[in-house]
């Protein structure tokens, strides 16, 4: 196989984690590494930074400041949510793309994010087979949804997860202190899929979560949820009740929309949730006037909790960023790493690497099996606790100042400039 020297371009893409950035390092160090690489550029804000000419050198950052990539949240080199569309209808963001590819001399392409980036990253990949630049084109995954397809979990999916179970653990603790009954309801991310809702399940494994939980795998039935909550009511005076926020009744309706019913809708289609919480709520108000009630969003810190990280995310993420290099480098184009478990004889949990055609995991949503929920479908069986637990282990310990995290500060020196 022949050597490919260039310049390669890493690009983050969709909703933020808490370990995107440690993904970002892993593809940023190792690129910055071989001597194949001659030109490591972070696209701004996604593949808009490659569409507007707006690439950061990332060989001008100081190599510490770097290193803090593996602590600090959110996408340190900006991200976005841009449809390309169909090459065959209209090829225009195409030939800009190979216009930027060429004017770097990029050989290398590396998108780092979720369901939609994958398929940005195919669409990207086929468009340069067909034109004939040799341009090898990997996919680096990440959601906190832990919807790909084709991967055992995803980056940023844990660190949430921890998040979530240690939050509800806490939630269940202040939700108990008065010697009055409250209702209390946590609404989690979580579109179409409900892995990271149902991770609230280890605090209730742990025996201080959640009586309840919700996910949009199975459709909602809001007359039997207000009845368990009222039978729960009654026989312990407390209830705590965790939901995703995309679930939905039996004609496919978000329950969330019940309150709003003009939510708007982003470039790939997706309505702008939030409110179920207050939904739900006024719903088990009106079921039962008397009682205290709370409801609480977790929103953006689910996303962005990096000092709650778990630090076998951190490690994940990192690798699933080098090996996209090192094999792009050993010519593998067209594919998106991903995560296969496996256990060692002592029955430790071990994460394995592996590549999967960016065709097949692109746009395909990876659900919660219906046999690791309940026959009520509002709670979780222990195999799915059996899946979470081993990938929450280990605690971070990023850098601190004044007792304060100290995350990366990139100078984002554009190039050309």
């Amino acid at each position: 196989m022949k050597q490919l020297v260039g310049s390669a371009i890493i690009g983050q893409s969709g909703g933020p984690t808490s370990v995107i950035n440690a993904s970002a390092y892993g593809v940023i160090r190792t690129a910055l590494d071989n001597p194949c690489i001659t030109k490591v550029y972070g696209a701004a804000h996604g593949i808009r930074g490659v569409l507007d000419d707006v690439l950061y050198d990332m060989g001008e950052e100081d190599a510490f400041e770097l290193s803090l990539l593996l602590h600090t949240p959110s996408s340190a080199l900006g991200s976005c949510r841009y449809k390309l569309k169909d090459p065959d209808v209209d090829d225009t963001d195409y030939k800009r793309i190979l216009e930027i590819f060429q004017k770097y001399d990029v050989r290398y392409f590396f998108y780092n994010g979720g369901n939609d980036s994958m398929d940005t990253c195919n669409k990207i990949s086929k468009y340069m087979q067909r034109v004939g630049y040799e341009c090898r084109v990997m996919g680096v995954p990440k959601t906190i949804d832990n919807d790909l397809f084709g991967t055992d979990h995803c980056p940023g999916f844990a660190s949430a997860a921890k998040y979530v179970a240690t939050s509800c653990m806490e939630i269940y603790q202040d939700a108990r202190v008065y010697d009055t009954p409250m209702v209390c309801v946590v609404e989690i991310m979580g579109r179409h899929a409900g892995w990271l809702a149902g991770s609230a399940a280890a605090a209730t494994y742990l025996g201080c979560g959640p009586d309840l939980i919700y996910l949009p795998e199975t459709d909602f039935d809001v007359e039997q949820f207000l009845a368990d909550v009222e039978r729960l009511y009654k026989e312990t005076g407390k209830v705590f009740v965790a939901v995703s926020e995309g679930i939905h009744d039996a004609n496919g309706k978000l329950i969330a929309e019940y309150g709003a019913e003009n939510a708007k809708v982003d470039s790939f289609g997706h309505k702008q949730l939030g409110g179920l919480a207050a939904t739900l709520v006024d719903m088990i108000k009106n079921r039962l006037p008397d009682v205290k009630t709370r409801g609480i969003e977790l929103s953006l810190l689910q996303r962005c909790a990096a000092h709650c990280a778990s630090q076998t995310d951190v490690d994940e993420s990192f690798a699933a960023g080098k090996a996209a290099v090192e094999n792009a480098v050993n010519g593998v184009t067209d594919k998106m790493v991903a995560f296969e478990r496996s256990y060692d004889a002592e029955g430790n949990y071990v994460c394995n690497l592996k590549l999967v055609d960016l065709t097949l995991c692109a746009n395909t949503e990876k659900k919660v099996p219906r046999e690791w929920i309940n026959a009520a479908g509002n709670g979780l069986e222990k195999p799915y606790v059996d899946y979470l637990l081993p990938l929450l282990k280990g605690e971070v310990q990023p850098e601190k100042e004044f007792g304060l995290p100290r995350f990366a500060k990139l100078k984002k020196v554009v190039a050309g400039k």
